[in-house]
């Protein structure tokens, strides 16, 4: 896809390419990008997916942090005036000023895996400003972003990503649509910021603190992984039987959970 000097990818950016054009189409038709929108790509590589957003007549931003990257992109894509690349890592990046009063952004990005989490967590903490995320992912870490009470990958991820978004588990990739190939299976999932949050929090650091202890020792039941918090009465007073595991707790339960303790606590 790339008539410039080959970039050799780099180990510590997570960089693998991605080169199979009927997966960059899927990811295209997933994302569906029209005129007149605002969206950012994270992480553009190459140009693989930022050609096709580029062609749909919107208005593109793209983050990268290599350097070496950044003459490329630019000889691809400088002379649209609706590309606009910033140099930079998204980590650290204040995403909220490229949106407009009123206008929300579309983001888009093959995701390097070593920084996936706290880069959604970054992002979900200005999602007033944002429509929706796609995402290139490791399988794994879609599964557990996707996973409700009950099910193998369900956990403290997701339910902190649910809270938040909606989350779509759109569909698998193998590795062997990269260059190079990483050594495990990707997919692409969509996560839609809710207008409303179905279960709000009465204190979301709260929520925060009852999964993390809860998901820390998952095996034990919610009595003895919870005790330092929350006695098996009180839990029992929210509906929830104290003898089962974390991973059979919806979200709405830890949410009744830490207002619970949320409320306790202000008594005390």
């Amino acid at each position: 896809m790339n008539q410039f000097a080959p970039h050799r990818a780099r180990k510590r950016f997570g960089q693998n390419f991605l080169h199979d054009a009927g997966v960059i189409n899927r990811i295209l038709r997933a994302v569906s990008p029209k005129e007149g929108q605002r969206l950012v790509e994270i992480g553009p590589g190459q140009g693989a997916i930022t050609e096709g957003l580029l062609a749909s007549g919107a208005q593109l931003d793209v983050v990268e942090l290599d350097h070496d990257l950044h003459p490329l992109l630019l000889a691809r894509f400088g002379a649209s005036p609706q590309f606009t690349l910033h140099k930079g890592d998204a980590l650290k990046f204040d995403f909220r000023a490229l949106a407009e009063t009123g206008q929300k952004l579309r983001i888009v990005g093959n995701l390097p895996y070593n920084i996936s989490t706290p880069l959604m967590f970054h992002l979900i903490a200005q999602s007033d400003c944002v429509a929706d995320m796609h995402f290139m992912l490791q399988k794994e870490v879609v599964q557990r972003l996707a996973a409700g009470a009950g099910m193998n990958h369900y956990g403290r991820l997701g339910i902190m990503v649910q809270y938040h978004c909606q989350v779509e588990h759109l569909f698998d990739v193998g590795s062997g649509a990269f260059s190079p190939a990483p050594k495990v299976d990707s997919a692409i999932v969509r996560l839609t910021p809710h207008a409303e949050l179905p279960h709000p929090a009465d204190d979301v650091g709260m929520l925060e603190l009852v999964v993390r202890e809860a998901f820390n020792q998952r095996r034990k039941t919610l009595r003895n992984t919870l005790k330092s918090l929350i006695n098996a009465e009180s839990i029992e007073a929210e509906g929830i039987d104290p003898t089962l595991r974390p991973e059979q707790i919806d979200l709405a339960g830890f949410v009744r959970l830490a207002n619970r303790l949320a409320r306790d606590r202000t008594i005390q």
